[in-house]
């Protein structure tokens, strides 16, 4: 049995400029927000990040990230600043990086997955790849192959839903932890100790690791990095071991 989902802990602060806040969404913090609109999301962000309760009235919030998706959220400080880091996110001008755990190892070693995605009318929490679909596609590179997985690095040129776990999945290399697309495929590997790694891997380790784009309003060139987490870093060294 998966032990528990990591509970969500700290949202450290990565970046704070006159127009923007970077906050590092800890794995477990659900973005979702059926009831009180986005400054509900803001509201739980703010309250992880430690920042006084009455900061969230003035922060928008510019992009959402997967409740098991750990990393880097973006927030405007003014609706000036929200509407021009949208609009950076609509044209594709923002470098968006993601790291990853995957199952296997993909061949050829980097390469682009372009694929269309649509929603899985059978379930309904699911997309698949379908020519129906809205196009979609993604980079990738193989930092390390490690036995039974891969670390990746993944640069998505479009953001749809689960984009990066079902390009990944119709590969044959779903996420580690993804039990959504992936299943528990911890059982097929040998060495007891890696084994167990993989078993009890409490999330989907995945993780928003850099954001790159020019601010709007000085022309700087703005480089943002969030470490990998402790989960995803584990497994790596005893994948190497």
């Amino acid at each position: 049995m998966r032990p528990p989902a990591e509970r969500p802990t700290v949202a450290v602060i990565l970046f704070d400029s006159p127009h923007f806040l970077a906050l590092d969404k800890p794995s477990g913090l659900s973005m979702a927000t059926p009831r009180g609109g986005e400054q509900e999301a803001v509201e739980r962000l703010v309250a992880a990040a430690g920042l006084p309760p009455g900061s969230a009235r003035d922060l928008l919030l510019v992009h959402r990230l997967d409740v098991g998706t750990s990393g880097i959220v973006l927030l405007a400080k003014d609706p000036e600043a929200h509407r021009a880091a949208s609009l950076l996110f609509q044209e594709r001008k923002v470098g968006k990086t993601y790291r990853a755990l995957v199952w296997g190892h993909p061949k050829p070693a980097a390469g682009l997955i372009d694929a269309p995605l649509a929603m899985d009318r059978e379930d309904r929490r699911k997309m698949k790849v379908g020519e129906e679909g809205k196009p979609a596609s993604t980079e990738y590179r193989t930092l390390e192959r490690l036995s039974s997985v891969a670390h990746l690095e993944l640069s998505p040129r479009t953001g749809r839903t689960h984009q990066l776990r079902v390009h990944l999945a119709s590969r044959g290399h779903p996420i580690v932890g993804d039990d959504l697309y992936g299943g528990p495929r911890w059982r097929g590997v040998r060495d007891p100790a890696l084994r167990r790694a993989l078993r009890d891997v409490p999330r989907l380790l995945l993780h928003a690791h850099r954001l790159e784009f020019e601010d709007p309003f000085s022309g700087e060139e703005i480089r943002i990095e969030s470490p990998e987490p402790s989960p995803l870093a584990e497994v790596v060294a005893a994948a190497r071991a």
